[in-house]
């Protein structure tokens, strides 16, 4: 594959992801918010981009979207063949609920340090 062929990926998959969030923040924000680990703000922002500027944005060479689960555990375990897939999405909920507390927790540190 040469770079070109994969700059087109990133690429298309950033304008994917960003109508993806688009819809998703349309059809029930707080469930969006939440899944997407966004603030009130960056969701008004995603929210109201035109088209434009979702194609604009996702012209990049740099994913925009990331990998939500930093553990190798946390991975294994969602993707053990023992687990019923109800079971699975309730799990992955669970872990992704607990790193967004807490990165609100770190940013929140950070906020009220700078604030003295």
């Amino acid at each position: 594959m040469t770079t070109s062929h994969l700059l087109d990926d990133i690429r298309n998959v950033n304008l994917s992801y960003l109508l993806l969030v688009q819809r998703l923040l349309n059809e029930d924000r707080s469930s969006a918010m939440f899944r997407l680990k966004l603030n009130e703000q960056m969701a008004d922002t995603l929210a109201s981009l035109p088209i434009s500027q979702l194609a604009k944005l996702a012209n990049s060479n740099q994913l925009l979207c990331h990998f939500a689960l930093g553990d190798p555990a946390q991975l294994a375990s969602l993707t053990t063949q023992q687990r019923e897939d109800d079971l699975k999405r309730t799990h992955a909920a669970i872990l992704l609920a607990g790193s967004m507390h807490e990165e609100e927790e770190v940013v929140l540190k950070k906020g009220h340090h700078h604030g003295r």
